[in-house]
């Protein structure tokens, strides 16, 4: 796990060093064990290094023989054994135990189709002189970020954007992501909040030219075609693929262990690494003084289960004084405050280990969330056409409806189907599918890489963890969806064949446990002891100046929530972390001094 960044000067102009130097710091946090960088012609890529694999030998970036390819990556190649040694058949050996080489050597012997052949997170940039060109490239679901500021003449890219504005990108904001970030509580991929800067979509790499680029998709989940078994065969095949999903994702040359929560997911993972490993598995997991929102207990049990080496800490559930620095090593806004206590989680584990796996994106490929248990209750669902489907089904995930983004932007642009076309292009490719697929599907390309995994990657990587989800293993996601969904949410069971698969291994008390959002009780805070902190950050001055928001109807908002009329804690959480957003970029005026600070 690393930080990456470069730039490709279509001018063929000098690269200014202190230009680099700025994009290096600004992701320092994200490799804070060295840094390397390639500048040949106009182009520069770089890497600030999180060394998990071979310590010594794997320094990037790594250059081909005769020097004029050189690779950077952020991720890990989880079968990069198995690849060096179809290479070393082939008569390629590799002069490291690093999986970074590995990808050197498979795209000189293959090109760029060698991408087909990693299991792995990562995004991966490669300058090939001989070719002339530059190849940006992400992993299938979008587990590692990867964004691109593109103004004709030179293009920049980095892990984060905020690389991207020490070498002189604008803040101006992106109205109409703004508008998407209103309607889901994150903005989806491709669009940020910074106007000009997109992120490289997952399973798509990017060559760009001296004349230009394009973006070729490598990798496609809605290609994958539903099938009809028994539940056996499925359940087999489940529990040997998570197996092996967790068995590869053990492979580091650095101590490491796993986040523990006690659920279903966390508690399958550790259950399958101790069975590969010969030593307790170390599990960390935070608690909360207040019982209600307390999930140690059910983590316990797991430990002692599993006889894990267990590190739990009990933390104040407010949190709110984390809010500006998870914005800024977010980059972006996001309402969803669960940001706040994994940030917690991940200081604790990083003073024992370097990396952890997790239970990341099981819910979305299991039906795993009771949304989809309330929204799949009413059978008109499934009978309705396909159109109304996905109209409900996006109704159903807004936060403000299309006639409350109105009211609440006032915005004279209209941009009311902004956020419906996000949609639309994956109801489109998944129409083969059957609704519930369609619902998780729409979940995996929409909600996973524009909220659910920014959780992970960015609140670990701000204290240099690496985190692993085997869950996201390219082979579970393909078994996920040739899996029917009636087999997943099943007489308002949700994740129904999951739990069937391992309660043996887990036993029917974790299994069967109510789902816990990993989350603190802000809604009620709003009402009392935090009441001025919202009214300041909603209603102030300098907040109201922006002309983001219509001032009266927020008040309103916040007078239903605080007088208990309705409860808009998500909807306050949204406009909070705009405020907060602007007061870290906007505010900074991309000044590498305030953006320091920000830190």
């Amino acid at each position: 796990m690393c930080g990456i960044y470069g730039v490709l000067d279509r001018r063929h102009r000098t690269i200014d060093g202190l230009t680099l130097n700025g994009m290096a710091e600004a992701i320092a946090h994200r490799g804070p064990d060295g840094h390397g960088r390639h500048v040949a012609g106009g182009v520069a890529i770089g890497n600030q290094r999180l060394a998990i694999l071979d310590v010594a030998g794997g320094g990037q970036p790594f250059l081909s023989r005769d020097g004029r390819i050189a690779v950077v990556q952020n991720g890990e190649i989880f079968n990069f054994i198995e690849l060096a040694e179809e290479l070393a058949r082939e008569g390629i050996v590799c002069e490291t135990t690093c999986d970074t080489e590995v990808i050197l050597r498979l795209y000189e012997r293959h090109g760029i189709n060698f991408v087909s052949r990693l299991n792995g997170m990562f995004a991966i940039a490669i300058h090939d002189a001989k070719e002339e060109c530059l190849y940006l490239i992400r992993d299938r679901i979008g587990e590692k970020p990867l964004y691109v500021s593109d103004d004709g003449r030179r293009l920049l890219f980095a892990s984060e954007i905020k690389s991207l504005l020490r070498a002189g990108v604008s803040t101006e904001t992106d109205e109409v992501a703004l508008e998407q970030f209103l309607a889901f509580n994150f903005i989806p991929p491709p669009r940020t909040m910074f106007k000009g800067v997109s992120h490289v979509p997952p399973g798509h790499w990017m060559q760009v030219t001296r004349t230009g680029a394009r973006t070729v998709r490598w990798w496609d989940l809605a290609a994958i075609e539903s099938e009809e078994r028994s539940e056996e065969a499925w359940i087999e095949e489940f529990n040997a693929t998570l197996d092996d999903a967790v068995r590869i994702r053990l492979r580091a040359d650095v101590p490491f262990g796993a986040f523990l929560s006690g659920g279903v997911d966390s508690s399958t993972v550790v259950g399958l690494m101790s069975r590969h490993l010969d030593e307790p598995v170390r599990s960390f997991c935070i608690g909360f003084h207040e019982a209600k929102y307390d999930e140690s207990p059910f983590a316990a049990a797991a430990a002692e289960r599993f006889g894990t080496r267990h590190v739990m800490r009990k933390v104040d559930a407010n949190m709110l004084g984390l809010w500006p620095r998870a914005t800024w090593h977010c980059d972006q806004p996001h309402g969803d405050i669960s940001f706040l206590p994994t940030l917690r989680v991940a200081e604790l584990a990083v003073e024992h280990v370097k990396m952890v796996l997790t239970g990341d994106g099981a819910d979305e490929l299991f039906a795993g969330y009771d949304k989809y248990k309330n929204f799949f209750a009413d059978p008109s669902v499934l009978e309705g056409t396909p159109e109304s489907f996905q109209r409900r089904y996006y109704r159903n995930l807004c936060l403000f409806a299309d006639d409350e983004r109105r009211r609440v932007s006032g915005g004279t642009a209209d941009l009311s189907e902004a956020a419906w076309d996000s949609l639309q292009p994956l109801f489109d490719r998944s129409r083969h599918m059957d609704r519930i697929n369609q619902a998780l599907y729409v979940d995996m390309m929409h909600l996973l890489p524009g909220n659910n995994l920014v959780k992970p990657d960015r609140m670990a990587m701000a204290v240099g963890l690496e985190t692993r989800a085997p869950f996201l293993d390219y082979r579970m996601m393909e078994l996920a969806f040739r899996m029917p969904g009636n087999l997943k949410l099943r007489g308002g069971e949700t994740k129904s064949i999951y739990k069937k698969a391992v309660r043996p291994l887990i036993g029917t008390q974790l299994a069967d446990r109510k789902k816990q959002m990993f989350t603190v009780p802000v809604g009620e805070w709003f009402k009392s002891g935090q009441a001025s902190y919202c009214r300041d950050m909603l209603l102030s001055a300098r907040t109201a100046q922006r002309g983001l928001f219509e001032r009266r109807e927020v008040a309103r908002l916040l007078d239903q929530h605080q007088s208990g009329e309705q409860d808009r804690t998500r909807e306050l959480r949204a406009l909070i972390a705009v405020e907060w957003w602007n007061r870290t970029f906007v505010d900074a005026k991309t000044s590498s001094v305030a953006l320091r600070r920000a830190a």
